[in-house]
This record gives C-alpha cells, sequence and structure tokens, in this order.
C-alpha cells in the first residue's frame, strides 16, 4: 500500500462535473479504493442528495466542508531554491521511503506556520497516518508518522536544511553536502518551528514531539 499520496482539490463537482464558482461551498469525501486514497469534491446541491448514507459506503474514511478558491494565475517562472511547500510536493513525488523523516518533519514545519492543516488521523498496520490539507489550494497530502525519537530529530533537520539549501540528489553527484551542522536561514526555520530554543526540554516535548517521541 501507497501510503504517501497527494490529492488537489478538484475545480468541478465529482458528480455533476459543474465548474465550482469562486468563493463557493464544497463537500470533500476522503475513501479508499484500489489500495489508494480517493478523493471527491461535491458541489451543495448534488451533496444534498448524497449526503444520505455517505458514510456506510464501503472505503469510506473521512467527510469535511470547505470553500473553493479560484487559483490565482500562474506566476512567471523563475529558478529559485525550495521552499518547505515545494520541497515537500517533490519528495512525497519520489516516493522513495528515504525521504519519510524529512517528509515528516516538512509537514510539521508547514502546520506550524498554518500553511498545513490536519484534517484527520488514519490507522493502519504501519502506524499513523495524517492527513494534511494546503490551506490555500485544498490540496491534500496523507503523510505517514515516521515514529521519530527526539534524539533523532537532529540529523533529520540537518538533512532537511540540506534539501532545502541544495535540492534533490541528482544522479552522479556525491549527496549530502559535507556539512558538518544546519546554519543558515534553512535550519533557522526548521529549528524556528520544529524545535524552539527558548523552551524547556519538556515544552518541546509536548509542543514539537506528541507526535514525534
Amino acid at each position: 500500500m501507497n501510503d504517501w499520496n497527494i490529492q488537489s482539490r478538484g475545480h468541478q463537482c465529482h458528480t455533476c462535473q459543474k465548474p465550482f464558482e469562486d468563493k463557493t461551498g464544497y463537500h470533500t469525501v476522503l475513501g479508499y479504493e484500489n489500495n489508494e486514497y480517493i478523493r471527491h469534491d461535491i458541489c451543495e446541491p448534488c451533496w444534498i442528495n448524497a449526503s444520505e448514507g455517505a458514510t456506510d459506503r464501503k472505503g469510506y474514511i473521512s467527510h469535511w466542508q470547505g470553500t473553493y478558491e479560484a487559483p490565482p494565475p500562474a506566476p512567471p517562472e523563475a529558478i529559485q531554491k525550495d521552499n518547505a511547500e515545494s520541497l515537500l510536493r517533490k519528495l512525497l513525488k519520489t516516493d522513495d521511503s528515504r525521504w519519510r523523516e524529512a517528509s515528516y518533519i516538512l509537514a510539521v514545519m508547514l502546520e506550524r506556520k498554518r500553511v498545513l492543516k490536519v484534517k484527520d488521523q488514519l490507522k493502519d498496520d504501519g502506524g499513523r497516518i495524517f492527513v494534511y490539507e494546503v490551506s490555500k489550494t485544498g490540496d491534500i497530502f496523507t503523510i505517514p508518522d515516521p515514529n521519530l525519537k527526539m534524539e533523532q530529530l537532529e540529523q533529520v533537520q540537518i538533512e532537511v536544511a540540506a534539501l532545502l539549501e541544495y535540492g534533490l540528489p541528482e544522479k552522479g553527484v556525491p549527496w549530502p553536502p559535507q556539512i558538518s551542522e544546519p546554519e543558515g536561514e534553512a535550519y533557522e526555520n526548521i529549528e524556528g518551528a520544529v524545535s524552539p530554543s527558548n523552551e524547556s526540554k519538556d515544552e518541546m516535548e509536548t509542543t514539537v514531539s506528541q507526535s514525534v517521541a
């Protein structure tokens, strides 16, 4: 089973196929079909007819309401370093378990910055899976909990800082770069989001490691 998954918000109703209008309400149903997570976005009128018995259907996992926001015009392309969200998307698309811990830490960072919000928590044989929604776009990420220990955090922070600074490894190019400890803006962003220095260890375990320790 693939726990790593990105589900973009639809721009039209799954049932009637009519495009969503800006600032209108819709309903999202998350299900599990054919060994993968499936998302259906449904307009308000169709939901009135579809809501009865929806939670009893095979594969049903969760349901929530949202407000559709029309996507802004695409900005001109520019060469720039990855930010946390774009890096997270790239890591998930690799479908490589090597980046499991880094993806989780990035999700925690983005949740603390209110870029992502937790919509649900699922459990399977492999442990917990967090269902995150991107606040601006409505995209859904499903990210497994790697059960990190506090003593593992520093090494993962170093890896995430290197990914933000240098990007994903390229074939034939040594990676990670030879850095002894994380430094610069990338690490400061991680440190601020994951383990604030002005908190005691107990406070840090409470605010950061509820699902890390």
